[in-house]
């Protein structure tokens, strides 16, 4: 039988592409991390869902997204060009016309809203979330080693994606939000803050 432990991650180190070891707490450990805790996320909302539900093949696609993000994110800048793994040039693109056409049968928030409410719409806020963490991670990574514009644009978008869906799963399915209290553009007079 193949052992599935290697050992060579018990001093604290771990390999990206390119066969080179870094510290466990590299943040590009920490980013790809957290990718993945949304890819696991993203996994646990498609068990909610029917098989033949509208939204499981855009989040199979995500997904299969997700790995690629992560591949590149794994690569340093200076090596980037020898990954063979690339993401559609109208990632960005297909990801608004999804969160779009969602939204066209959502009325618009008028609060902030208490996550939760049913399995699937807790889930999908679970994915918002760990989105919006992602992209902090991605953007501290960022910093120290260039990311493609599309990975930082993509990830901010998915946690809009995950909001708007969050909010219609629970909608769809004769559940109300609980609000915990109206946007302060909509508390002032004037509606301004």
């Amino acid at each position: 039988m193949r052992r599935i432990y290697t050992r060579t991650g018990d001093m604290g180190t771990t390999a990206i592409n390119g066969k080179i070891r870094v510290p466990k707490t590299d943040i590009r450990i920490e980013a790809n991390g957290t990718l993945d805790e949304l890819n696991v996320a993203i996994g646990i909302v498609r068990t909610f869902l029917p098989g033949d539900h509208e939204w499981q093949a855009s989040l199979k696609d995500i997904q299969m997204n997700l790995m690629t993000v992560m591949s590149l994110v794994a690569t340093r800048s200076d090596m980037r060009d020898a990954n063979p793994n690339s993401l559609p040039a109208s990632l960005v693109d297909d990801t608004e016309a999804l969160i779009d056409s969602i939204a066209a049968s959502c009325p618009i928030a008028e609060n902030f809203i208490l996550p939760g409410g049913s399995g699937p719409s807790a889930f999908l806020h679970q994915c918002r979330v760990t989105a919006r963490r992602a992209e902090r991670r991605l953007w501290a990574l960022h910093e120290t080693d260039p990311l493609p514009a599309d990975i930082l644009r993509y990830v901010n978008r998915l946690s809009d994606l995950f909001f708007i869906m969050a909010r219609t799963s629970l909608l769809t399915s004769s559940l109300q939000e609980e609000p915990w209290r109206p946007f302060a553009y909509k508390r002032h007079p004037t509606g301004n803050p």
